[in-house]
C-alpha cells in the first residue's frame, strides 16, 4: 500500500482549522492572540508541536501523521497545540504545567481530548532512524547513536554508564551495531 502525506487542499484545511480554534481560544480566554504560522514540517511521529523563540511563535504538524486519521487530528491535535499557545500567552512563563489544569480546561472548552497523548499504528509511516555504534564500559557493552558517537569522536562530549559510573569506550570492534 502506498501512503501519502496531506495534499494542498488537505494543508489548507489544517491552516482554516488553526485560524479557528485560535479564533475559539481568544473569545474562550478573553485574550487577544496573534495569528501564527503553521507549518506542515515535523517529522517522526509526533503528530504536533509549539514552538517559540522570543517573541515568534509558530505550530508545527506532521503531514504524514495527519494522513492516518485527517478528522482526528483536526479534531484533537490542532486544538491541542493551538491551546499551548494561548495558554502560553496567557499566562507566560509562570508556573503552569504544559498539560495542567488550564490547559485541560481549555481543552475541554475547545471539545476536543483533553489527553497529553494518543495511540495509533504509526509503523507505516517513514521514520529515520539512527545508526548505533559499539562501546563498552566496565560493567557492559552500550549501542550509541550516531549523533553521540560523532560528540565523542570529535572530542566535544564524554558519556558515562549510569550503572558503574565508568566512561564508554568505542568497542575494540566498532562496527555499527544496528
Amino acid at each position: 500500500m502506498s501512503f501519502q502525506p496531506l495534499n494542498d487542499s488537505q494543508a489548507r484545511e489544517v491552516q482554516a482549522r488553526v485560524s479557528h480554534d485560535i479564533d475559539r481560544a481568544q473569545r474562550i480566554l478573553n485574550v487577544s492572540l496573534d495569528r501564527i504560522e503553521a507549518r506542515l514540517d515535523l517529522s517522526g511521529t509526533t503528530a504536533g508541536m509549539y514552538c517559540y523563540k522570543g517573541q515568534h511563535r509558530w505550530l508545527r504538524f506532521n503531514p504524514w501523521v495527519f494522513a492516518t486519521d485527517m478528522p482526528l487530528h483536526l479534531k484533537d491535535t490542532v486544538p491541542h497545540e493551538v491551546a499551548h499557545y494561548a495558554i502560553h500567552q496567557q499566562f507566560g512563563r509562570r508556573k503552569v504545567k504544559p498539560h495542567g489544569p488550564e490547559w485541560q480546561s481549555l481543552m475541554v472548552a475547545l471539545g476536543a481530548n483533553p489527553s497529553a497523548t494518543y495511540t495509533a499504528d504509526l509503523s507505516h509511516i517513514p521514520v529515520r532512524r539512527q545508526r548505533r555504534h559499539a562501546y563498552r564500559c566496565a560493567c557492559r557493552d552500550h549501542a550509541v547513536s550516531s549523533t553521540r558517537h560523532n560528540r565523542i569522536r570529535a572530542g566535544r562530549a564524554s558519556y558515562r554508564c549510569c550503572f558503574c559510573g565508568e566512561a564508554l569506550v568505542a568497542s575494540s570492534i566498532n562496527n555499527s551495531v544496528c
